[in-house]
Order: structure tokens, then sequence, then C-alpha cells
């Protein structure tokens, strides 16, 4: 007989805590979600829910990582020879049409705040190394440019943040989305070139 405890099939009670508090903050913004309210949307005591989060900044930084590392990984393998700016275009592409991304930006855009101006989160990590590692295997094979991979990852990611966050603000008569989405792939590739 084998043992329920570790069926990969079971999904895992926190993953439910976290899809209560995506739900609220989807239904009522950051403001007006609280712990109790992700436990009663969980359908679990709210000590269940203290005792894995202490406070919502807490459970928001979890939630965060968890969605933008989902974002993140569904765009892997994008892309050919180019594929670090096909990647980054696309992730670009699949933040500014996420639910919870663009709830947050539009309803609490503080809550990004301390991601751009203050600290890293774990997600900006996760992207970093992914582009790190990809810009030092283009430079083993020649068709990335020298110099620290962790510097110009870095850069990478900084230039795109406004392509993240601003480009609608761009967007009208005179540019569409598509035609900013092709200026950064130039961008990034020539910011790549050897």
């Amino acid at each position: 007989m084998t043992s329920l405890r570790h069926n990969d099939a079971a999904p895992e009670p926190r993953d439910a805590y976290l899809d209560a508090a995506r739900a609220c903050l989807l239904d009522v913004g950051w403001r007006r979600t609280t712990l109790t309210e992700v436990a009663r949307r969980a359908g679990v005591s709210r000590m269940t829910i203290y005792r894995t989060w202490a406070d919502m900044p807490t459970l928001l930084g979890d939630l965060m990582t968890r969605e933008w590392t989902a974002v993140v990984a569904s765009t892997a393998g994008t892309g050919g020879p180019s594929g670090l700016v096909d990647r980054m275009v696309a992730t670009i592409r699949a933040l500014r049409v996420n639910e919870l991304f663009v709830r947050i930006v539009e309803v609490d855009p503080e809550l990004v705040l301390p991601y751009l101006l203050a600290r890293r989160g774990r997600s900006q990590d996760l992207i970093l190394a992914i582009a790190a590692e990809a810009v030092a295997a283009g430079q083993a094979d020649g068709t990335v440019r020298p110099g620290n991979p962790t510097a110009i990852a870095r850069g990478l990611v900084l230039a795109a943040h406004g392509f993240v966050l601003s480009a609608h603000t761009m967007v009208d008569d005179g540019a569409s989305e598509a035609e900013l989405d092709a200026e950064l792939a130039l961008l990034l590739t020539r910011a790549l070139q050897p």
C-alpha cells in the first residue's frame, strides 16, 4: 500500500491559502484584504493562516513570488537564437496582462514601489539569475559581448522595468504596444551584441 502523504497530485494547503489571498486581492484590493478574510475564503481558521503568515505583507510577498515565478516559468523555452531577448519580451508581455499584476498596478501601485526603489524581491532575484546565466552562456558561445554577466543582466532588467510598468502610458495613435515591444527587443539585442 502506498502512502498518501507524498502524493504529488494532492494540492498543498499553502497553495489553497494563496489562492484565497489572490481572490481577495482581485476582489477588494490590498487595503481591504485581511488575514481573517483570507482564512474565511480558504475555509480554515484564522489561526491556520496566522501560523503560516504573521502578517499581510509576508503573505503578499509569498503570493507575488508564486505569481511572478509562474509567469517566468510560462516563458521558458521561448525564443530561438536570441532566446534571452525573446524570453524577456515574452515575460514582460505576460506580466502586463497578468490579472493580479494589473490589479495591483491599478489599485495598489504602492505595493510595487519597494521593489523599484528599496530592494529586490525573490522573483526579481530569480529573473536576474536566469538572465545572468543566459548572458554567460551567450558569452561562452560568442553571441553576447564580454563583461560581468551579473551587471549585464541587472542592466537588462532595469531597462525592462519601464516596459513592464509604463508601456501603457506610451501607447496611442503614435505607437502601438507591439511597436514598443519591438523597440524593447531591439534595445536588448543591441545591449547584448558583441
